[in-house]
């Protein structure tokens, strides 16, 4: 087994709108990505997987104001290591529970991100963690607890936080050493815990990268073969809201650059995960795919034959559509 894909998949998809985010809800929402990961397991792929962690990480920082009377508070890149366990052990427990053919090992690596301390992204916080909260609620706790919030897609109001880019994996030798013994593998959950560089001593620092810029720096450094951006839609859609709006299939990097210029993809929702697809594929990534998990097989093996519809594929231009990676 030769082909690699890193499959990135949001905190959003394992607590879903509406949820209360019990252990429960979150072990059936995992165990829909399991089936996912078993599908590409028995089409020929050894799988890394990333996990956002927006709605846990911010539910996590409200027990921790909650309790800061009785124990200390812990900072923001501490609580996204706790939520890397946390989420790294319900994807592998889910993934085993699936079994499939030829079931590896199940690996979660607690995965360390360099990120830069002069990063802009630390003056201006525009990473939305934890629930939604009303304009009235959110103006409350800007005045109470000193939170930065904004609107998130329309759906309501969120904190904000800072999301430095990510600059360096520093476990990636271990990653990919457990991937060439032919484990399935899940690291950098929550984009990763951003440390910073300081003369070779690494130091954490309060921020949440994205998952989809972390899952591409993992990608493009371990020299996977494909990106697997899971959302909860079957494709990208152009003039999305419009009498005019139709679904990606296949495209060039190129085109979906183009696209990206003109303003179709917003950052409340596609903007991130096509700029990670368009970076993977320019910095020599084969395929790029933006789908959900039912049809990610289907995106990563084009008529091989199970029936989906693939999502939206990005690729280089000099790649033959419609050809597999």
């Amino acid at each position: 087994m030769s082909k690699t894909a890193v499959v990135a998949l949001g905190g959003n998809a394992i607590t879903r709108s509406g949820q209360a985010g019990t252990q429960a809800e979150q072990m059936e929402n995992a165990r829909a990505m399991a089936v996912a990961v078993r599908g590409l397991r028995e089409s020929g792929w050894n799988v890394v997987l990333v996990h956002g962690n927006g709605p846990q990480v911010g539910n996590l920082a409200i027990q921790q104001r909650a309790g800061a009377g009785q124990v200390p508070e812990l900072p923001l890149h501490v609580l996204g290591a706790m939520t890397e366990g946390q989420l790294g052990s319900l994807l592998a427990l889910a993934v085993r529970e699936t079994g499939g053919v030829d079931l590896p090992g199940v690996v979660t690596v607690v995965t360390h991100v360099v990120v830069r301390a002069d990063d802009p992204a630390f003056g201006l916080p525009t990473k939305p963690i934890g629930p939604f909260y009303t304009v009235q609620e959110a103006a409350r706790l800007v005045s109470e607890q000193g939170w930065v919030v904004g609107e998130d897609a329309g759906r309501g109001y969120r904190r904000l936080v800072p999301s430095p880019k990510p600059v360096e994996i520093v476990e990636l030798d271990a990653i990919r050493n457990l991937v060439d013994a032919g484990l399935i593998v899940v690291a950098a959950g929550g984009g990763g815990i951003p440390v910073v560089d300081e003369g070779g001593t690494l130091r954490g620092v309060d921020a949440v990268i994205d998952k989809d810029a972390a899952a591409q720096r993992l990608a493009t450094t371990l020299g996977a073969d494909a990106l697997v951006l899971i959302t909860d839609v079957p494709a990208v859609m152009l003039d999305f809201g419009k009498e005019s709006a139709r679904s990606i299939g296949e495209i060039t990097v190129d085109e979906a650059q183009t696209h990206a210029d003109e303003g179709q993809f917003p950052e409340g929702s596609m903007g991130p995960k096509m700029r990670a697809a368009i970076q993977f594929v320019r910095e020599g990534g084969v395929t790029a795919v933006v789908t959900n998990a039912e049809r990610a097989v289907a995106s990563l093996n084009p008529g091989g034959g199970d029936g989906a519809e693939p999502g939206t594929r990005i690729v280089a231009a000099d790649q033959h559509l419609g050809a597999a990676p």
